[in-house]
């Protein structure tokens, strides 16, 4: 994934492999291989590409390309979920991860008929709800 990840965000950035070697402190050559899969950055080469880039080191790392590309940092697709027989779903691992969702938390289920359903968190949407109400005041 990172090898055809790097091509698409550079290309983007219409930057010259020598361009973004410059940035990241590597050879042409270097960002070559890493582009052709023949190597990998290390980790902190990695790190710095993605924020070089705005893209978290996950996606940068295991994010499968579309036509859209690597989504732009901090939004994400968990991928689905399914409902049982009471209503209950299972938040991925991945998502309760980012998130830092603990059992027990409260979480907001919101709707709108035609946008679908969203989940915030609890206290933080009360805390918008009430930075709101003291605005209007």
């Amino acid at each position: 994934m990172i090898s055809e990840n790097l091509i698409l965000l550079r290309k983007r950035a219409e930057l010259s492999q020598e361009a973004l070697a410059e940035k990241v402190g590597v050879s042409r050559q270097t960002i070559a291989k890493w582009e052709s899969g023949e190597s990998a950055p290390d980790i902190v080469h990695a790190d710095q590409l993605a924020e070089l880039f705005n893209v978290t080191l996950d996606d940068l790392l295991h994010t499968a390309l579309n036509e859209q590309g690597v989504p732009p940092h901090g939004k994400y697709v968990f991928g689905t979920v399914t409902v049982g027989d009471k209503g209950q779903i299972v938040i991925p691992v991945k998502a309760r991860r980012i998130f830092r969702i603990k059992p027990g938390d409260d979480l907001l289920m919101l709707g709108d008929i035609s946008q679908g359903l969203a989940l915030v968190q609890a206290d933080l949407f009360l805390e918008v709800a009430r930075q709101m109400q003291e605005d209007r005041r």
